[in-house]
C-alpha cells in the first residue's frame, strides 16, 4: 500500500521503545541466544507500552510457527543432510568437475558450481559451506590454491544457500510479510544466478592473474566422453533438485511438499546404491533438528515483537523519518542497502529478516518499489554478510574445517563481496531483474 501524507505522521518514540531495543543489543552483546533477546525484547516493550495484554504473547508464539509453509524448512534443512549421508553431493561435484575440467580454473569453478547445486536443495548457506568445504578445499590447494584464497571461495560460492531457491531465507520473508512462496522464488532466480556467476567470474579473474590453476587441456570428444560417462554414473542424483525445482516451478507441488518428496526420493536413492542404513537415520535426525531449533524460536518470538512494532508505530515513523530526510529514491534505496549490509555483518540472516523485514518494507513501496523486487534485494544484500566480519557465519564454518585464520580468509573474499556488491545494486535499481520472470498480472 503507498501513505498518503496524512498517513505519514511523526511518531515519537519514548523509552517503551528505547529501553527494549538497548536490552537486546546488550543481550546480544553478553552471547545470549538471538531467540532469547528477542523474546525479551518484545515482552519487555509490550509490558512498557501497555498496548497490547501481556496474555496475548503466548497465542503470538504458536500462531508464528502455525503455518504449513514453514514446515518446508525442516524438510530442506533434512534433505542436506541425507544427501551428505548417501555420497549424493559428490556426484554433483563430479559432474560440475567433468564440465569445467577443460578450462583454466576448472576445478575452481566446479566448486562454485557444486556449491550453487548444493544451495538448491538444502537452502543452507552453513550446510553448503561445511558439506563442500570437505569435499574440495584439499583438492584445490593440491591444485595450486593458497589456502585461504580455497576456504574464500567455499564460503563464497556457499552464500548461494539463500540466494537460489528454494532456500529457508525466502520461506521465513514470505511467511513475515505474506508473500506467495512460488512467486518469490521465481522471482529470485535471475538474482541467484547472478550472484553464482558473479563468483564464478571473479575465480576466472583470479586465475587468469595468478595462475592459481591450468586448464585441463582437453579436446573437445574427450571433455565430452567424460561428461557423458560422469552423468551416465550419477545422473540418479539430479532426480532430487529436479523434482524440488519442477514441482515447485510447475505448481504441481508447494515448497512444502516438493521438501517432503525430495527427502523420501533421496532416502530411497540411498537405500538402493547402499550408502545409507538404518544407523545413520538418528544422527541425521539429530543434526537437522540442531539447525531448526536456532530458526523455529526466532521466528515464533519475532510475532509478539512484530505486533508491538506495529502498534506503536515504528514502521510508519520509519518512513516518516526517512522520507523527511530526502525523497530521492535512489538514495533510499542506498540507504536501505547500507542498512541491510550493516545488519548482515553482526546478525544471522533469520532474525534481520523477521525485524528488518516489517519496517524496511513500507519504506520500499512507499518509493515505488515492488514488494517482489524488494524481497529479493534484501535477501540477496543480507547474503552478502556471510562472508564479512564480524559474524561471516561461512567465514566461521570453513575456519573450523581448516584451522585458517578469520581474518586470512576474510581478506581473500573481498574481491567475492566487491562483485556480490555489483550485483545487489543491480538488482535494487534494475527492478526487470527481479520481475521478468513473474507474469504480467503480478509485476
Amino acid at each position: 500500500m503507498l501513505w498518503n501524507n496524512s498517513q505519514l505522521q511523526t511518531v515519537t518514540l519514548g523509552w517503551d521503545f528505547y529501553t527494549p531495543v538497548f536490552l537486546f543489543v546488550l543481550l546480544c552483546a553478553m552471547a545470549v541466544p538471538i531467540w532469547a533477546a528477542i523474546g525479551v525484547a518484545a515482552v519487555t516493550m509490550l509490558i512498557m507500552s501497555g498496548d497490547l495484554p501481556l496474555s496475548l504473547v503466548g497465542e503470538a508464539l504458536f500462531s508464528g510457527v502455525d503455518a504449513f509453509a514453514l514446515t518446508a524448512v525442516p524438510l530442506f534443512i533434512l534433505t542436506g543432510d541425507v544427501l551428505v549421508r548417501t555420497g549424493l553431493s559428490r556426484k554433483f561435484l563430479d559432474v560440475a568437475e567433468a564440465l569445467t575440467c577443460f578450462a583454466r580454473g576448472g576445478f575452481g569453478s566446479a566448486t562454485v558450481i557444486v556449491c550453487g547445486m548444493f544451495s538448491a536443495i538444502s537452502g543452507s548457506d552453513a550446510a553448503g559451506a561445511a558439506a563442500v568445504g570437505r569435499m574440495t578445499i584439499n583438492r584445490l590447494v593440491e591444485s595450486g590454491y593458497p589456502r585461504p584464497y580455497a576456504c574464500a571461495l567455499v564460503a563464497a560460492g556457499a552464500c548461494t544457500g539463500i540466494l537460489i531457491p528454494p532456500s529457508i531465507a525466502y520461506i521465513i520473508i514470505v511467511l513475515i510479510l505474506g508473500i506467495s512462496a512460488s512467486t518469490l522464488f521465481l522471482a529470485a532466480l535471475i538474482a541467484g544466478f547472478a550472484i553464482l556467476i558473479s563468483i564464478l567470474l571473479n575465480n576466472i579473474v583470479m586465475n587468469t592473474i595468478y595462475k592459481y590453476e591450468g586448464g585441463g587441456n582437453f579436446s573437445f570428444q574427450e571433455w565430452a566422453a567424460r561428461l557423458g560417462r560422469t552423468l551416465t554414473s550419477g545422473w540418479y542424483a539430479f532426480l532430487v533438485p529436479g523434482i524440488i525445482f519442477y514441482g515447485i516451478f510447475s505448481g504441481w507441488l508447494t515448497p512444502t511438499e516438493a521438501g517432503a518428496t525430495a527427502v523420501v526420493i533421496t532416502i530411497i536413492i540411498g537405500f538402493i546404491i547402499g550408502t545409507l542404513k538404518w544407523s545413520d537415520f538418528p544422527p541425521m535426525l539429530v543434526s537437522s533438528a540442531k539447525v531448526n531449533g536456532v530458526i523455529l524460536p526466532i521466528i515464533a518470538f519475532s510475532k509478539p515483537l512484530a505486533e508491538a512494532l506495529a502498534i506503536m508505530g515504528v514502521p510508519q515513523g520509519f518512513v516518516f523519518a526517512v522520507t523527511s530526510l530526502t525523497n530521492e529514491p535512489a538514495l533510499i534505496i542506498l540507504l536501505m542497502i547500507a542498512i541491510l549490509i550493516a545488519a548482515g555483518c553482526v546478525m544471522e540472516t533469520t532474525p534481520n529478516i523477521v525485524i528488518l523485514a516489517p519496517i524496511l518494507m513500507p519504506l520500499a513501496i512507499e518509493i515505488g518499489m515492488h514488494e517482489i523486487q524488494f524481497c529479493v534485494m534484501m535477501i540477496t544484500a543480507l547474503g552478502v554478510g556471510f562472508i564479512t566480519p564480524p559474524l561471516g557465519l561461512n567465514l566461521f564454518v570453513v575456519s573450523g574445517l581448516t584451522g585458517e585464520g578469520i581474518l586470512k580468509i576474510a581478506a581473500r573474499a573481498v574481491p567475492f563481496v566487491f562483485f556480490m556488491l555489483l550485483v545487489v545494486l543491480l538488482i535494487a535499481y534494475l527492478p526487470s531483474l527481479s520481475l521478468t520472470m513473474l507474469p504480467d498480472n503480478l509485476k
